[in-house]
């Protein structure tokens, strides 16, 4: 699959790279696994020097990147070195006299092999950065992590970085283009089913568009598939940021996705406080969010979690929850669950879509859904243009024949009766209108 968007990313990582010629600079990108950090750093730097952190003792690393910089930047590392902050000290000494990009990968894999190792770079950086001339480019997926290591004002790399770069999903505008360049007579089902499943991660769009997995069919044949890199996928990635805890934090997601959305609705099942966990999971993790009606005052207790990632959303909701049957290789049982629930599992994400195209279309000063207390009144999405004093409301169903604008009215009502200025626009979306 070729290199599709991310033209904003290049720009700004070309852009630095120019300005590291006159003093070092250094730039953080993350962002979940999958998601393209590698490829895109591949992309806009042909000529780098890349190194990746995996698990091994210091000396071993040191020595796997000593062979890697002779070879990359036709040097001779002299002595032994076997610590990396001498490396380090080695690289930036050598940006005096030669301007490069360094990359580093899985940064935050050397919390499990040095963790002074921060400390180190902090002090050598500091020390070399205006007289010498490297592009530091430090990359890592686990975001808990990597947001420790730059943003708590406690650990040494603090204010360090010059830029950072949050590598988010693909848009629903890419994940289109996508498709017509690769299945031109997709149905809006199937750009649909390729949006719930993908999400627009990169590495999930890059799977079903190299095997031709265009319809809601084969792409549960491609998951549900005795060496399919999805069923394990969502253990795989998160396991490691959640540590020990994991199962109370996969549990409380598994509720979530199976919209046990309330605070009070997840304590009551599994009989805990999951206050910390819920708040870990938002603001340590970025895997789930607040969702408020829009309008809520400030500390309105009216809300719900969802799970901002889709395809985290299915693996909690239709592969952790059927684990036994997925343990046992019963596939066909949990396909027929997925085939049988995905009408009304699917209307949640149609309305998602469609808050992503208005927010694309920089109409408005804010977006969001609405009810009131008891769920009463419930309204897909509300848009505002607070400048204009108009209102956008709207109705989200798969079958346009569903949607009934009168009822959207008498809904509407009450919020309406708060904003008498507004001008006010009812309209209903569907499959049709994607």
């Amino acid at each position: 699959m070729r290199f599709y968007n991310r033209e904003k990313e290049l720009k700004i990582l070309r852009e630095i790279e120019n300005s590291s010629k006159v003093s070092s600079k250094m730039t953080v990108i993350v962002g979940r696994r999958r998601i393209g950090k590698t490829k895109l750093i591949q992309e806009a730097y042909k000529n780098k020097l890349y190194l990746f952190v995996s698990k091994k003792d210091e000396p071993l690393l040191c020595e796997e990147f000593i062979s890697i910089i002779q070879n990359t930047l036709d040097v001779k590392v002299f002595g032994q070195i076997t610590k990396f902050k001498d490396l380090f000290e080695y690289l930036m000494e050598l940006a005096k006299t030669k301007s490069f990009t360094l990359v580093i990968d899985e940064f935050q894999g050397f919390l499990q092999i040095n963790d002074s190792i921060y400390s180190d770079m902090q002090n050598i950086w500091d020390s070399h950065k205006d007289t010498s001339k490297m592009n530091l480019v430090l990359s890592g997926s686990i975001y808990s992590l990597m947001k420790k290591i730059f943003e708590d004002k406690k650990e040494p790399l603090f204010g360090r970085a010059n830029n950072k770069i949050h590598l988010k999903s693909f848009t629903i505008q890419t994940i289109k283009e996508i498709l017509q360049e690769n299945y031109p007579t997709y149905t809006n089902d199937d750009l649909l089913s390729f949006y719930i499943l993908t999400g627009g991660v990169a590495k999930y769009v890059e799977i079903l568009v190299d095997n031709a997995a265009f319809t809601l069919e084969k792409q549960l044949e491609l998951i549900f598939d005795e060496y399919s890199l999805f069923l394990e996928e969502g253990k795989n990635l998160l396991v490691e940021e959640f540590g020990k805890e994991y199962t109370t934090y996969f549990s409380i997601l598994s509720l979530i996705a199976s919209s046990k959305t309330a605070r009070v609705e997840i304590e009551s099942i599994l009989g805990k406080n999951v206050g910390g966990y819920l708040d870990r999971l938002e603001n340590e993790y970025t895997i789930i969010k607040k969702v408020k009606p829009i309008f809520a005052k400030e500390g309105s207790r009216t809300l719900r979690y969802e799970i901002i990632d889709n395809f985290f959303n299915f693996w909690f909701r239709f592969i952790y929850k059927y684990r036994s049957a997925i343990e046992i290789e019963n596939y066909e049982y949990v396909k027929d669950i997925v085939n049988r629930d995905y009408t009304t599992y699917s209307g949640y994400f149609l309305e998602k879509y469609f808050i992503e195209k208005l927010k694309l279309s920089n109409q408005y000063s804010d977006i969001g859904t609405y009810w009131e207390r008891g769920n009463e009144n419930e309204i897909d999405i509300v848009g505002v243009n607070d400048d204009s004093k108009s209102m956008l409301i709207v109705e989200v169903k798969r079958q346009a024949k569903k949607i009934d604008i009168n009822k959207l009215h008498e809904k509407a009502i009450k919020l309406v009766s708060k904003h008498k200025k507004y001008t006010v626009d009812y309209i209903g979306y569907s499959l049709e209108d994607m």
